[in-house]
């Protein structure tokens, strides 16, 4: 049966989580308030202003949202932080908007998305702080959000994640946070490695709470509700007389950032909803496999939270590609070349905004522009999951490998990955295209993972089980305002 969170599991679990929360001085902001930041209470903003973005403080909670004021310390809220993509970068007519995830704690949304799996499991009595641990298991930036999300609820964490992945991460989880961490082996397209070291801490450590983001439906339920509701403001914000909500671009890594297209299409009937995966490791386009390089996307398998059936199209992006731009976008060279062409300053410093998952979702978004022949009347809408700060490792690893960037590299890379960007690897689902994708779950899901064939079809065939799964988190608002009254006694 698929699990939902709706009642109190263990009284007694849940009333330790309340001791420890007031012990600790810990408040958990409802999901309303982290979709519109104006509710938080007067007394809570006035002391965030004396704390850092990024500081391990459970006020910090109060900012797991696309709203922050853009400052390192001491910023409040205000309208959801977003940039346009120049047209000359481009190269089409229709707009690009992309929400930006630097100004979460941590420095990437997945922050939310993990918030979205603890929190309602601390609520319900589903997980003891002063006992548990919890397991993030992740390709990446998911772990770095749940590792933060602990510490702030006064738990310990352990962090899964390949050891090919970003020098940062391993560095922040270990030295910042004080993390175990457990590195298995391969790159970015290894899941199920990581999916192997889960069992084994099943089988071993019963002190241990696993928050698989690619099963656990709270990651969904945070982006439809939270970011689904960003990206809505963004396009107001942008949007002419004459606008329309075109598409939604989301690679597709653990599915949760795609679900926020579930809500933009209540909206907009008509949306395109757009799965972006690696060339690399093209599972979703041709059941492919593979390693690759655009880090924060994990492949090989279809996660159990993809509502696989409100996708439209795949777009296959090559990692190259993100690499080449990556350079670009962040190299003096590179910005010089590009202030050229007559972008401004800012025009170009923004474009640091993207991390190399994020510029593959803009390829996929100028991709599906061309595809659909779409005008300056359509809006795309995607996401900057996180920033190029989380990546210099690999701008100097680049540097070593190929030596330093020059003004001829930056006009090879604009032309060939960005104005010579074409409509191939892209496939337009049908029916039966989406149901095929969606019976690869089986394999995962099913033969390795335990899960129940009645589910898996239930997924498919139950047109009320989605929404009752997103809407999950009414629920929960009213059960965090309840355990805080506990906690304030």
């Amino acid at each position: 049966m698929i699990e939902i969170i709706d009642q109190i599991s263990n009284e007694q679990v849940l009333e330790n989580a309340v001791k420890r929360f007031r012990e600790r001085g810990i408040l958990l902001p409802t999901f309303e308030q982290q979709r519109d930041p104006s509710l938080i209470p007067g007394d809570i903003k006035e002391r965030l202003r004396e704390i850092g973005l990024w500081e391990i403080h459970p006020l910090n909670l109060f900012r797991i949202t696309w709203k922050n004021e853009p400052k390192e310390h001491g910023g409040l809220f205000g309208e959801v932080n977003h940039l346009e993509i120049p047209r000359s970068i481009t190269g089409v007519d229709a707009r690009i908007v992309m929400i930006v995830g630097k100004w979460f704690p941590t420095g990437a949304h997945k922050v939310g998305a993990a918030y979205g799996c603890l929190a309602p499991r601390i609520i319900s009595g589903g997980f003891d702080p002063t006992y548990h641990k919890a397991v993030w298991p992740s390709t990446g930036n998911y772990c770095r959000g749940g590792a933060f999300d602990s510490k702030l609820m006064g738990t310990e964490s352990v962090a899964i994640l390949p050891e090919e992945m970003s020098r940062e991460r391993f560095d922040w989880l270990r030295d910042e946070i004080g993390s175990e961490v457990i590195a298995t082996p391969g790159c970015e397209s290894n899941v199920k490695e990581i999916y192997d070291a889960c069992w084994e801490i099943r089988r071993t450590r019963p002190d241990c709470v696993i928050f698989n983001q690619f099963e656990e439906f709270g990651n969904a339920a945070w982006h439809y509700n939270i970011t689904g509701n960003a990206l809505e403001e963004a396009f107001r914000l942008v949007k002419t007389d004459r606008s329309q909500m075109a598409a939604y671009v989301s690679a597709t890594g653990s599915a949760g950032t795609i679900a926020a297209g579930d809500y933009l299409r209540t909206l907009a009937p008509q949306l395109k909803i757009v799965a972006s995966e690696a060339l690399q490791c093209p599972t979703l386009l041709m059941n492919g496999f593979g390693g690759h390089r655009i880090e924060g996307i994990g492949d090989k398998h279809v996660p159990w939270v993809h509502n696989v059936k409100s996708t439209d199209m795949v777009s296959a992006i090559d990692d190259e590609d993100c690499m080449r731009l990556f350079r670009l976008f962040n190299e003096e060279a590179g910005q010089a070349y590009l202030q050229s062409l007559g972008l401004d300053e800012q025009e170009v410093k923004q474009l640091s905004l993207l991390g190399i998952s994020c510029i593959a979702n803009m390829l996929s978004a100028i991709k599906t522009a061309k595809y659909y022949e779409m005008t300056g009347d359509d809006v795309i809408l995607s996401i900057a999951t996180d920033s190029a700060d989380l990546y210099l490792s690999r701008l100097e690893e680049l540097r070593e490998n190929r030596g330093a960037y020059s003004e001829v590299q930056a006009i090879k890379d604009y032309e060939k990955c960005l104005m010579a960007c074409q409509i191939d690897h892209l496939k337009e689902l049908s029916y039966t295209d989406k149901k095929a994708i969606h019976n690869l779950k089986y394999f995962t899901w099913v033969e390795q993972q335990q899960k129940e064939v009645e589910d898996l079809n239930q997924l498919w065939y139950d047109r009320d089980l989605w929404p009752r799964l997103f809407k999950q988190v009414e629920r929960w608002d009213e059960m965090i305002r309840d355990f805080n009254r506990r906690v304030a006694g």
